[in-house]
């Protein structure tokens, strides 16, 4: 059974950058053909997608989002990292790591979000 755990601080402060983990356990992340996303929710909205990193380490990101958006892989610790840059109170949400099957386009698991708030 696969699962994925967020982990990072609760609270950063403007202008800083956001860091969070997601430990992947019960399968290791460079299997063919999954795809490791980063969601965000922010309070009273919908989802957004923020990007991804695969099973080959390529990474594509959400273009609103780009300039700011980093992810990376520790395949050692099968982990894989978000960072995310000069935050303002509007990055403040529950944040997700999903796994997306690449043969099927859908997210089959997910982690049970951590909250971030971004405040001084």
């Amino acid at each position: 059974q696969v699962q994925l755990q967020e982990s990072g601080p609760g609270l950063v402060k403007p202008s800083q950058t956001l860091s969070l983990t997601c430990t992947v356990s019960g399968g290791s992340i460079t299997t063919n053909y999954y795809y490791w996303s980063w969601i965000r929710q922010p309070p009273g909205k919908g989802l957004e997608w923020i990007g991804y990193i695969n099973y080959s380490g390529s990474h594509y990101y959400s273009p609103s989002l780009r300039s700011r958006t980093f992810i990376s892989w520790d395949t050692s610790k099968n982990q894989v990292t978000l960072q995310l840059s000069s935050v303002t109170p509007e990055d403040t949400a529950v944040y997700y790591c999903g796994r997306e099957d690449g043969s099927s386009w859908y997210y089959d698991y997910w982690g049970q979000g951590t909250q971030v708030t971004v405040s001084s």
